[in-house]
């Protein structure tokens, strides 16, 4: 009896497979689940993740591109080590493209996006943060982030900050246990996605360089 035909994946399917992969590898990355120098198991991470090992070499590809892995040949891909002199280079460059994206955010978001903010301003609000968990935290602190970017309007420009919180966010992972009071970089937040959701600019690149500013100085004052 012949085998049933399988159908092939098309290509749309693939890459919806990659981009899942791309995500999950992603998150465990910036959030130090995979330890950084760990060696990559693309089969092991297949089969934690659920798809083939195709997806995972795609996605692995992106992450290169990303900074946060690296393959040397006949040696295999790692997660990236994690240098803490580069704080400074990553900073320079959210502290000019953060603030921008923030006013932009506030002058081009549409009306739906704007009561998006505001009614994520007010569950931050409502949240009770003093005593909760870190990494929760970590996660809640860039998907505002990412909010902001999603309002400017300009995906190149998402594209570039998604980046660079990573890689800061990676440095901020690595000293969480240390940082005094991480709530607060969170609650914060509220008066900034306001300020965007009300067309406020000048008040929302302010408030984005005092966050941006904030946060390099905690992070220098633990390391």
């Amino acid at each position: 009896m012949s085998s049933p035909e399988v159908s092939p994946v098309t290509d749309s399917a693939q890459m919806s497979l990659a981009d899942l992969a791309y995500e999950r590898l992603q998150d465990r990355l910036v959030m130090l689940d995979i330890r950084p120098g760990e060696p990559i198991n693309d089969s092991q991470l297949a089969a934690e993740i659920g798809v083939g090992r195709t997806p995972v070499r795609e996605a692995l590809k992106r992450l290169e591109t990303d900074h946060l892995v690296v393959s040397y040949p006949r040696r295999g891909t790692f997660a990236t080590t994690i240098d803490v002199t580069e704080l400074g280079a990553i900073s320079d460059i959210r502290e000019q493209l953060m603030p921008f994206a923030a006013r932009r955010a506030a002058v081009h978001a549409s009306s739906a996006m704007r009561d998006v903010l505001r009614a994520k301003a007010d569950e931050v609000r409502s949240v009770e943060y003093s005593h909760g968990d870190r990494t929760a935290m970590m996660r809640t602190d860039m998907s505002l982030h990412r909010l902001i970017y999603e309002a400017a309007g300009n995906p190149h420009l998402e594209d570039v900050l998604i980046r660079y919180d990573n890689l800061a966010t990676r440095i901020w992972c690595l000293v969480i246990d240390r940082l005094p009071d991480l709530a607060h970089h969170v609650t914060e937040h509220t008066d900034l996605l306001v300020a965007v959701a009300d067309g406020d600019a000048d008040r929302a690149e302010r408030l984005t360089h005092e966050h941006i500013a904030s946060f390099a100085r905690e992070i220098r004052g633990v390391l």
